[in-house]
């Protein structure tokens, strides 16, 4: 009981943090503390976290390597501002034509996750983080040579260019091949994305602290032994890889929303959009929600707080790379760090009730 208490305790104090960097940020707006530039990155650092959240749940919950993330938020982005662009000024008010939006988003990723997590997690360390990649390259490029209009006659499809669609004069094309979608509305905010990381936050814990979340887990720690005892495991590596896939098509609605002109670029989706999303995980500690939160925050910003230093710009960021990994994963730091957290009361108390747990068991 004491174990569970706990945990509801670590959760709400990881909920904590999301509110209270939300309303220093806000304080920060309306006292006019904040540069426009900053101001700009709001909803892009909002999007990045949740990225890095719900990679962490494949990554480092499921103990299996994905690299075509970014390819699931380009789903939830095209599915979601292909549907807000079709129903402007049909559906009212904004906000419920949003979030339908964001349903849309999160069913069409969890869909396409499921597809593609039957077939490739079958297979293990190297050849899943390979074919994940190309999955992740196939979606993109799929979607640069896709051509969808429509006018009073329906909905017309081409893979050719827009002029093979046969649009009557007043029809309208809405994904227009690699230049993509352009005038979806600008509905995502500093506050939804906020809301969203909460959402996103209340899932992954959820489902990490739940029987779901231990048997995933089981399969992460020894696949072999968690079979041996009845464990499911196509389904819980499924229910994992479709569970992250859908959040980061949640995480690709916030992005779309926030653009006047959305591409299927490699900048946007490409691998290394994957790469980055990644290295928020590892940096921030493999299987560490919070870590990997803090990781996109400071990733995020750290380019454009030394955008003045000019050509030394990539060398410190390079720098605090290096120190993060060091700090995150080199013995010595690692033993250190655990050692001032048992000072403070909330750590020392937590390690007094899993030691009795232990003791109990």
């Amino acid at each position: 009981m004491k174990n569970i208490l706990l945990k509801q305790k670590e959760n709400l104090i990881t909920y904590g943090i999301v509110i209270f960097a939300y309303l220093v940020l806000e304080l920060l707006i309306a006292t006019g503390s904040i540069t426009s530039l900053l101001k700009g990155l709001l909803v892009p650092l909002c999007v990045y976290v949740i990225l890095a959240i719900s990679l962490n749940l494949t990554v480092g919950i499921l103990g299996q390597l994905s690299l075509g993330h970014a390819g699931f938020m380009c789903v939830g982005a095209f599915s979601s501002a292909f549907f807000s662009k079709l129903t402007v000024g049909v559906i009212n008010p904004d906000w419920l034509r949003f979030l339908l939006a964001l349903i849309i988003g999160f069913v069409f990723a969890g869909i396409v996750g499921f597809l593609i997590g039957m077939p490739v997690l079958r297979l293990r360390g190297d050849y899943l983080a390979i074919v994940t990649l190309a999955f992740g390259e196939i979606i993109k490029n799929i979607i640069n040579v896709l051509y969808i209009g429509i006018d009073s006659k329906g909905v017309h499809f081409s893979m050719k260019d827009s002029l093979s669609l046969n649009l009557e004069e007043t029809g309208k094309v809405i994904i227009n091949g690699a230049k993509g979608i352009t005038g979806t509305p600008k509905n995502s905010t500093f506050t939804i994305g906020t809301i969203l990381i909460l959402v996103t936050l209340f899932i992954t814990l959820n489902l990490i602290k739940s029987r779901d979340g231990r048997a995933i887990m089981a399969i992460r720690d020894n696949e072999i032994a968690a079979e041996s005892v009845g464990i499911n495991i196509t389904k819980y590596k499924l229910m994992a890889f479709t569970v992250s896939a859908a959040l980061a098509g949640v995480g690709g609605v916030l992005y779309a929303h926030n653009l006047n002109s959305l591409m299927a670029s490699p900048k946007n989706f490409g691998y290394n959009m994957s790469i980055m999303i990644l290295v928020f995980v590892v940096l921030g500690g493999i299987g560490n929600i919070r870590g990997s939160m803090i990781a996109a925050v400071i990733l995020t910003l750290l380019p454009e707080l030394l955008r003045g230093l000019s050509n030394f710009r990539m060398l410190i960021y390079s720098l605090v790379l290096i120190a993060m990994m060091i700090i995150n994963w080199a013995p010595g730091a690692r033993i250190a760090r655990e050692r001032f957290l048992s000072r403070l009361p909330f750590f020392k108390k937590r390690a007094e009730l899993t030691e009795g747990g232990k003791e109990n068991g």
